[in-house]
Formats: structure tokens, sequence, C-alpha cells
């Protein structure tokens, strides 16, 4: 009995009438069967704090490591090699993508896509001003509808190969390089 201390708690009459019961039902005392019941709630004595993983601290610098098999290597750097970039930015890229869920466009094809675009917008502009001028009546000779027709299809032809290129480029950074048939 040395070492222990009394335990107390104030209860409705009708909790205690029941706790009562409880202990007569299983033959003990009011005493015994409290203690067994914190016992069961908290242990028996040997306090094993739960320790919560913390959580792996995040570097300043941005930097992690990471290990590849040989194959998976070989084939990352050969990956990156056909995108025009290092295998560290390659890999980058990929998790970024993979964690925002984006189809990123690698600096070097994004800036080819950028200039197509800004000439097919220079010829959608000229294009405009000869309809407006042969709508007008004011242009004589020169270009014919049969010739505007011909240079909207190349327009069309060009917007739809963008749109292949950019299509592929989801699709090769959505699946692996075997699928991508490299």
């Amino acid at each position: 009995m040395s070492g222990n201390v009394h335990l107390k708690a104030w209860v409705s009459p009708n909790t205690k009438m029941r706790f009562a019961a409880l202990a007569r039902s299983q033959g003990v005392s009011e005493s015994a069967l409290l203690k067994r019941v914190v016992n069961a709630l908290i242990g028996d004595g040997s306090v094993r704090e739960e320790t919560v993983p913390q959580p792996e601290p995040v570097p300043s610098s941005g930097r992690i490591s990471v290990r590849l098999a040989v194959e998976d290597l070989l084939l990352l750097r050969e990956r990156a090699r056909s995108r025009g970039m290092p295998s560290a930015t390659y890999v980058s890229y990929l998790v970024r993508s993979h964690l925002r869920h984006l189809a990123p466009l690698p600096d070097n094809e994004l800036r080819a896509l950028q200039q197509a675009v800004n000439q097919a917008s220079a010829i959608g502009r000229n294009l405009n001003q000869i309809a407006r001028a042969l709508n007008a009546g004011d242009m004589t000779g020169g270009a014919t509808k049969g010739d505007l027709r011909a240079v909207l299809s190349a327009c069309v032809a060009l917007r739809d190969s963008f749109k292949a290129v950019l299509a592929e480029n989801m699709r090769t950074w959505e699946r692996g390089y075997d699928e991508a048939g490299h």
C-alpha cells in the first residue's frame, strides 16, 4: 500500500449505483474495479509516451538527394539530354509537374512555341489588314480571295501543328520513357 494515493471523483447517484452493480457482478470492490478501469485507460504504470514522428526538416537550399537505379539514371540522362537540359533540372520539372499536376514546357521549347505564336499573330494581323482593304474596295490586283484562303489554310495547319506539339509535350511528361516511344 505504501506509495499509493487515493483517487476520487464526483459522479451522479445513478452513475454510482450502476458502477457498484458492475463491481458486484464482477465479484470485486468498487475500488478494485475503478483501479482496473484507470489502469486499462492509462496503462499499468510504465508510462509510454506516444512519440509523434517529426517531419523531415526542409533544407533552406531546397536541395534533396535521391538514389536511382543505374538503369533509371541512364534513362533520365537520355531523356534530359533530349530536352536539352541537365538531369537535375529535368527531375525538378518532373517532380513539380507531378506535385502540381502540370505539364511543363522546358524553357527552350516554350521559347520556340512563343516565337512561332508571335509569327502566326503577325501573319493574322497582316491578313486582317488585307481583308479590310479588300472589303472596302481599296485594293486592286495583288492577293485574291483564293490566295487568302490558301494563307488561311496555312494558318489553320500551323495552329493544328501547335496543338499537336503541346499535346505531345503533355503526353511525354505524363508517361514513362518507354511508352513515349523514344
